[in-house]
């Protein structure tokens, strides 16, 4: 019996600190994701941050439109778009990286083929499996926790974050960029799933590292 209390304790405590461990892992993937969304584009609010972990989460999935549809719409985006935003081609989102928003001047730009990039972000739509809006609520307050240690100082901080509460509390999830954030960088851009983009649309662009 001793040896059976001794065994479960240590399997406890085996637990215990994979836990721990990966609570570690969440909290440093999560800093680094949102002083990189700081660093490259300080204008962000809260809604900016929260926007980009929450495509993380759902990708292009929430758009859901027809190919013929989407088709349409990033056409008409393209034509009314200057051949450079102040984006970067490509950046990853969210702190598990899953997905990337790649800049449309690439195509306004013909580096990458349209069809191609169609193709991509087409099947980087079809292919998710969008998660439980509960679950991501949840994962939001863990991230929305982890922010407010870093000081960042964000305007409108309160008002974003009452906001953003009672938005998913409605199980809706779904906000745009801040306006500071829009005049400051013109975003133009789609998601893609990461390993799509590293497969198919990388290799179009010159110097990536």
């Amino acid at each position: 019996m001793k040896s059976i209390f001794i065994y479960t304790f240590f399997v406890m405590l085996g637990s215990l600190a994979a836990c721990s461990s990966s609570n570690d892992v969440f909290t440093q993937q999560v800093t680094e994701a949102a002083q990189t969304q700081m660093n490259n584009y300080p204008a962000s609010t809260l809604c900016d941050l929260y926007k980009n972990f929450f495509q993380d989460k759902f990708g292009p999935g929430h758009l859901a439109p027809d190919a013929a549809s989407a088709d349409n719409y990033l056409r008409r985006e393209l034509e009314s778009m200057n051949t450079r935003d102040n984006s970067y081609y490509a950046e990853t989102t969210g702190w598990e990286r899953r997905f990337c928003r790649v800049n449309l001047s690439l195509l306004k730009n013909n580096i990458i083929p349209y069809d191609t990039f169609f193709v991509a972000f087409m099947e980087s739509m079809n292919s998710l499996e969008l998660p439980d809006v509960a679950q991501w609520r949840k994962e939001w307050n863990k991230i929305v926790a982890i922010i407010e240690k870093m000081n960042l100082n964000l305007p409108n901080y309160e008002q974003d974050k009452a906001m953003l509460n009672a938005l998913l509390s409605e199980g809706k999830y779904v906000v745009h960029h801040s306006e500071p954030y829009v005049q400051s960088y013109a975003p133009h851009y789609r998601i893609i799933r990461t390993d799509i983009f590293e497969k198919e649309l990388k290799k179009y662009i010159p110097d990536y590292p």
